[in-house]
């Protein structure tokens, strides 16, 4: 992936429309001091979840079609998308529907995180960010609906990139739940998708 950049995420939106925060608004304060992971459910022009985790200062940042898995035999698609400032970890509500990305935002899941990749020969493991530029990340999650290992995998490069999201077979891994079918809800807000749009419009009337 690209290095940590969010002027792109600048670049698309236009601020004076949407209420997404700004790349250089101040970060939140519910993650302790340990890197972050998001997911949020996105109902745009498709649905699909965006997972990010932070990563030198951004959110890294893939759109996953299906949503993620528990379930290590599920490998799920992730497109990657611009890198977009910590502040948006915390953003829940409604993108105008002529700007960028626009629909309707739900927190899903957050959390914290931690690099999984092993040591090798007594050297240090390999940073989140150095295992990205591999193709190939390990991070264990602390979620509050996911937890455990979740690997990252470039399968393309160039301006077709692609990846997968593989949970790893662990003593979280779980084929029989799905999360995304049977806790729908924000775990910031507890609404649905048509509760925080509903609740969005009318507070813009």
């Amino acid at each position: 992936m690209a290095s940590s950049d969010t002027d792109s995420y600048s670049d698309k939106r236009d601020f004076r429309k949407t209420s997404e925060p700004k790349a250089d608004d101040v970060s939140f304060d519910w993650a302790e001091s340990r890197p972050v992971f998001v997911i949020q459910k996105h109902d745009a022009s498709n649905l699909h979840y965006d997972f990010r985790i932070e990563v030198d200062g951004v959110l890294k940042s893939w759109a996953v079609p299906k949503g993620p898995s528990t379930d290590p035999s599920e490998q799920r698609l992730a497109l990657p998308t611009e890198d977009h400032p910590l502040t948006y970890a915390d953003f829940e509500g409604t993108i105008p529907e002529d700007e960028y990305g626009g629909g309707t935002v739900m927190v899903w899941d957050r959390g914290c995180y931690r690099n999984h990749k092993d040591a090798s020969n007594g050297d240090e493991p390999k940073s989140v960010a150095e295992q990205l530029a591999d193709g190939h990340a390990t991070i264990w999650l602390e979620g509050e609906k996911l937890t455990g290992g979740y690997a990252l995998i470039r399968t393309d490069s160039g301006d077709d990139e692609r990846w997968l999201l593989v949970k790893m077979d662990d003593e979280e891994a779980d084929a029989r739940r799905n999360p995304v079918s049977t806790q729908s809800n924000s775990v910031k807000t507890q609404r649905s998708l048509s509760e925080i749009a509903d609740e969005e419009a009318s507070a813009d009337d």
